[in-house]
């Protein structure tokens, strides 16, 4: 079948929710939670926490745990999960990205770098506890480059 002959259907227009998998979820939760400040809504113990973006979602699993069905006839996830670290990127206003980075550096958390992207907009990368890449970035960074 090539993609010509199959149903049309209308392409993604945001992102809903981005994972990240760690190791210590308790270690996270600090991380998140008590140093970013993100709201958490939901968390099981040992398996996951989700933190409130407002249009979007944060998940944090523990990979051992997501790696098996959730064994809830009522919730038909498969089970997945990822090994190593990821990424993800939190949209902020400039202001607001120097005093995140302020706060984390107060916190002892290393910043791996700050610069400005050629188009100008400015990002912050830091390592959550579990090597995942934290990035806080101006939300007009990719406009230029997406036409």
């Amino acid at each position: 079948m090539t993609d010509e002959s199959l149903p049309a259907a209308p392409s993604p227009k945001a992102l809903l929710e981005a994972a990240l998998y760690v190791d210590d979820l308790d270690a996270a939760r600090h991380f998140y939670r008590d140093l970013l400040g993100l709201p958490l809504f939901q968390e099981v113990p040992g398996r996951h926490m989700f933190f409130d973006l407002g249009a979007s979602v944060l998940l944090v699993f523990n990979p051992t745990a997501t790696a098996q069905p959730p064994g809830n006839p009522d919730m038909p996830v498969p089970p997945h999960g990822a090994q190593g670290p990821g990424h993800v990127c939190f949209a902020m206003a400039r202001a607001e990205i120097a005093a995140m980075q302020d706060r984390l550096a107060a916190a002892k958390v290393p910043i791996d770098t700050v610069f400005d992207w050629p188009n100008g907009a400015r990002s912050l990368y830091v390592r959550d506890p579990a090597g995942n890449s934290v990035e806080f970035s101006e939300p007009w960074l990719w406009d230029a480059m997406k036409g």
